[in-house]
């Protein structure tokens, strides 16, 4: 049967524009099964923290449950694969973390290439890191622990989460700016090097405010400053590293992002509940008492931090040889 021309061209168009709308009918719909939000260290952790906070208010608002999957190992170079490797269609996501920028550029050969291969969702939180010694280290202010560590070069242990996480390029940065020499002590986790820090088997840890503040109210650590440019309202009586070494600055980020290609309207729905739940008091007061300041914004803001962390971190780790890691260090960060 031959069509009129009118008709086809009708059938054409109707054709054409089915794939949008089963995207948008889907995107609709989404989620009709649980969720999984993959995170890239052990339970407990800061991502770990943040992840069930944002997945049980989902979770609640979208009406299917956010199972959180702990995929430790690599600084969180694993469970990102996991992700990277998903089916795109918005029920496997990532809770990405500062060590993602930190990983991009300290790595050579990663299956994957973080910025490419990982969509941005959402942001969640910014908070500084707080630099915190063991109550038996002399120094009670920033100025007092240089010239300690000056007058014992090499003897000051410096704990970390890991050889090029988060942690450990704050403190090298604090190591070259106020030219201090201390041994790096790798830990696979920012829990084991909590506890030994607790136990004085190392003096000093670039700690974030999640991990740290509990301890520093309590008196069973001593905080120095946090590595803001400036206060926290969470530790306002705690000075920012800027005051005594000018010009420095780290802060540790959480937010969300999915495989490459999941569909942009499923993004944007996840996108505003994420910042719905931003803006919720009780979310919000929660996140403040914790030590950060709320990343509300669309992906395209996230994905602006993303790629401006990644930057400024690929730019100091190349000019500080910070790819050369040896192999002790490598299997410990890999195991």
């Amino acid at each position: 049967m031959k069509l009129p021309r009118r008709n086809f061209l009708h059938l054409a168009a109707g054709a054409a524009a089915l794939p949008a709308v089963s995207r948008i009918a889907r995107a609709q719909a989404y989620p009709t099964r649980p969720i999984r939000l993959i995170v890239g260290f052990p339970p407990g952790g800061v991502a770990d923290v943040f992840a069930r906070l944002i997945g049980q208010w989902l979770s609640e608002r979208l009406g299917q449950q956010f199972v959180i999957d702990n995929r430790p190992g690599g600084g969180s170079n694993i469970g990102t694969e996991a992700v990277v490797r998903a089916s795109p269609d918005g029920y496997t996501l990532l809770m990405i973390v500062a060590s993602n920028a930190v990983n991009a550029t300290l790595y050579d050969k990663l299956n994957f290439n973080f910025i490419r291969d990982i969509a941005p969702v959402a942001g969640i939180i910014r908070a500084p890191y707080v630099m915190v010694v063991n109550p038996s280290v002399p120094a009670k202010s920033v100025p007092e622990f240089i010239a300690y560590a000056k007058a014992n070069p090499g003897k000051v242990n410096m704990a970390s989460a890991g050889t090029g996480a988060p942690s450990h390029v704050t403190g090298e940065l604090f190591k070259m700016m106020a030219g201090v020499d201390m041994a790096h002590v790798p830990y696979r986790s920012g829990g084991p090097a909590l506890t030994d820090l607790l136990g004085g088997q190392v003096q000093v840890y670039f700690g974030t405010t999640v991990s740290s503040i509990e301890y520093v109210r309590a008196g069973r650590l001593r905080a120095l400053a946090v590595t803001a440019a400036t206060r926290s309202d969470a530790l306002p009586s705690i000075p920012a590293m800027a005051e005594f070494v000018p010009g420095y600055e780290s802060t540790s980020w959480v937010g969300i992002g999915a495989p490459k290609n999941t569909p942009v309207e499923i993004v944007d729905k996840l996108n505003k509940e994420i910042n719905a739940g931003l803006a919720d008091p009780f979310m919000k007061a929660r996140l403040v008492d914790l030590g950060g300041t709320v990343l509300a914004g669309s992906p395209a803001d996230f994905g602006k931090l993303i790629t401006e962390e990644t930057e400024k971190w690929g730019g100091w780790s190349s000019s500080q040889g910070l790819r050369r890691i040896d192999a002790a260090e490598r299997s410990i960060i890999t195991r």
